[in-house]
């Protein structure tokens, strides 16, 4: 049989342990069960917006009236607020149809994107101009600056569409925030949140693999049955 003191040092591990993390054994099951319940899509936004039927153009201009003055390594042509404009190596936005470039999109043209994209139901309340953002912020890594439409709906509802070439980018609500949050807790990266490779996730789950395995060891040299099995055994 294990000692007494033995027996006593894995207890007072085990209790300990249990109490450093249980906290987060208490947030990765909370988040587990909140990822579990919930709609990626819902998530996403897509229940405030509408299905977007692909532009049709026929008066755009060739590619040899620009073609000269930019060596192009990629090309995109694209809606914005209903006119055709080529998008030019991630960078130069010019009218297909004049041929002139465009130093990004206006306010109205933000708000005629997001229209299109949008709800016809939701009432926008403010459009903001956007050049910087924190790590944390909702719209963190994606192109700035960006136009934030934000609407009044109890959700707190905000699209966001890139200045540069007028791409809607991102539905940000209430339920994206806390899956956000939840996310960060349950892969405990609280810079980027999707590295799963951090020391600290690592570390509580060799911690978590110490706690349940001292809790196996605790019952082991714990158990009257088994202690009952043993004297058995032995006589």
């Amino acid at each position: 049989m294990v000692k007494r003191k033995t027996a006593l040092w894995i207890r007072k591990t085990h209790r300990y342990l249990g109490v450093f993390l249980g906290i987060q054994f208490l947030m990765w099951t909370v988040s587990g069960l909140y990822f579990s319940w919930t709609d990626l899509d819902d998530i996403h936004g897509d229940q405030f917006r509408k299905e977007v039927k692909p532009a049709m153009f026929t008066n755009v201009s060739g590619l040899d009236t620009f073609s000269s003055r930019y060596a192009i390594s990629s090309l995109r042509l694209k809606s914005i607020a209903g006119q055709p404009y080529y998008w030019v190596n991630d960078s130069i936005l010019i009218d297909a149809v004049s041929g002139a470039v465009k130093r990004g999109i206006s306010r109205e043209e933000a708000l005629g994107i997001a229209s299109e994209h949008m709800l016809d139901t939701l009432r926008m309340v403010s459009v903001d101009l956007i050049t910087a953002v924190g790590k944390h912020h909702e719209y963190r890594g994606r192109p700035l600056p960006a136009y934030v439409i934000s609407y009044d709906h109890p959700d707190k509802v905000k699209a966001y569409v890139s200045a540069s070439d007028g791409e809607f980018q991102r539905v940000r609500h209430q339920s994206w925030r806390w899956f956000d949050f939840l996310w960060m807790t349950h892969t405990m990266d609280y810079e980027g949140r999707d590295d799963f490779n951090t020391i600290l996730l690592r570390t509580f789950s060799l911690l978590g693999l110490i706690t349940v395995t001292s809790g196996f060891v605790l019952w082991y040299v714990s158990s009257p049955t088994l202690r009952k099995i043993k004297r058995r055994s032995s006589q």
